[in-house]
């Protein structure tokens, strides 16, 4: 485990493995919950998770979360609560396809928002983002040209757009982080988020959303709070510690493929040709990207 814990490329790999998950958890989940619910229940799952993790750090950390209390709170708004938000809102709107093209981005939004404060990517950054971009270009558009063409954007598009671009920042403002241990981290993001999820859920309940009360709905929020939320957050920052913002970034080309063998495996979904050849693209992505990590000014892994 610890082992583990010290390589970047693995626990990216399970964040991926789990966001994947939770994308197919959500599309068999339809039309159940309504996002504001969805990502409070998620979260406050995620809270009651780490809390007790959290305990014997949790007085010693309180000092340094306190000092970087603005930073705390922007991580926050920026995970726990417009990203989530912005995406469970925006599938309301448009296709899969689309939504998966949008996320796919998220790499290149790093990159960009990085150098509009001044982090200068390297030419492999560069090329295994663009490797990476055609497999998930390829995967989205099932191998056809045309199809990739006739791709249309609507108001869900751009507000997976902006999920996106929150997440970006996101990725970058990690880097300033308060010094402290993982789960004392969590802890205040998920207890900033929840406290700004609790009245714009009571918001949405007023305007009639109502969850419905099933298993599969029940079943996407237990995993959401568990996986997605505790798991994959948990792993990811450790990754963004480990390799970089830019870098961590780039694994987000993983999600298509594993949600692609997930849909397979759960929801009965075919596997096409165009899938393999988009894989072996996102993965020489990944091998390109890797080239002279150690150029990155990457934080020192706490």
């Amino acid at each position: 485990m610890t082992r583990f814990w010290h390589t970047g490329p693995a626990v990216l790999t399970v964040t991926m493995l789990c966001w994947a998950g939770s994308v197919v958890v959500g599309r068999a989940a339809a039309g159940l919950i309504p996002p504001v619910l969805f990502t409070l229940l998620r979260w406050g799952i995620g809270l009651l998770i780490v809390l007790p993790l959290a305990r014997p750090y949790w007085r010693a950390d309180l000092a340094a979360l306190w000092n970087r209390r603005w930073t705390v709170v922007a991580l926050s708004l920026l995970s726990t609560v417009a990203y989530n938000i912005l995406v469970y809102r925006g599938l309301h709107d448009t296709t899969a396809v689309n939504g998966a093209l949008m996320q796919s981005v998220t790499p290149l939004a790093v990159l960009l928002v990085g150098l509009l404060i001044g982090h200068r990517p390297t030419g492999w950054q560069v090329a295994g983002i663009a490797l990476s971009m055609l497999g998930v270009m390829a995967i989205t558009a099932e191998g056809s040209w045309a199809k990739l063409v006739a791709l249309h954007f609507n108001p869900g598009d751009g507000l997976i757009l902006l999920a996106v671009t929150a997440y970006a920042i996101y990725a970058i403002v990690l880097r300033r982080r308060p010094a402290v241990h993982p789960f004392s981290l969590l802890v205040a993001l998920f207890t900033v988020g929840m406290g700004v999820l609790v009245p714009l859920a009571v918001a949405e309940y007023a305007t009639g959303a109502r969850m419905t009360q099933t298993a599969p709905a029940w079943a996407a929020v237990i995993y959401a709070g568990v996986f997605a939320s505790f798991v994959a957050t948990l792993c990811f920052n450790r990754g963004v510690a480990l390799l970089g913002a830019a870098r961590a970034g780039q694994f987000m080309h993983l999600i298509p493929i594993f949600g692609t063998v997930l849909a397979v495996l759960v929801l009965g979904e075919t596997l096409h040709p165009y899938h393999a050849s988009g894989a072996a693209l996102i993965a020489a992505g990944l091998v390109v990207s890797g080239r002279n990590a150690a150029l990155q000014n990457a934080p020192r892994p706490t």
